[in-house]
């Protein structure tokens, strides 16, 4: 026996094995592309950019927002050959409008030297430093050194 109930927003269906075994014949609606309600994603259908997408995190909106729609739909619409090369303006536009809101744009401080950086900078092998014969140049077998403790047998209680 099956039956339906409703639950807030939810309708529950319950159906039986013999319910299943019968062809469906539910109708599909196809999607309305002008549906203003409807997911998207961050190009329309018609090709414009939703500009109520998530995905934005909110940049459209709020002091800055009308610099983002220029620079990004500057973007977006690009026909250069490099996409883009002609919107650098409208970047450091929006650039300068976020930094007179740091508290709600933080900048990642790309200044301080990072252990990334302090790895980087080290010193590579050259030529002179190389390892020289066949055996030196293979993977290195790790080996105890004085801060790890060598592992030892101990005689057994009696």
């Amino acid at each position: 026996m099956s039956y339906c109930r409703q639950e807030g927003k939810d309708k529950i269906i319950f159906v039986t094995k013999e319910d299943h075994e019968a062809p469906s014949n539910a109708e599909l609606v196809a999607d309305d592309p002008n549906d203003p309600y409807e997911d998207h994603g961050l190009i329309l259908p018609n090709g414009d950019i939703n500009w109520n997408c998530p995905c934005l995190g909110g940049m459209a909106s709020g002091p800055c927002g009308q610099q983002f729609k220029e620079a990004f739909s500057c973007f977006h619409y690009s026909k250069e050959e490099v996409k883009g090369s002609e919107c650098v303006e409208n970047f450091r536009n929006m650039q300068e409008c976020m930094q007179r809101y740091p508290e709600l744009y933080p900048q990642d401080d790309d200044n301080e030297p990072s252990k990334e950086t302090d790895d980087a900078a080290a010193p590579t092998a050259t030529d002179e430093t190389a390892p020289t014969n066949e055996k030196d140049s293979g993977p290195a077998e790790s080996s105890p050194t004085s801060e790890e403790p060598t592992p030892t047998a101990s005689p057994p209680k009696s």
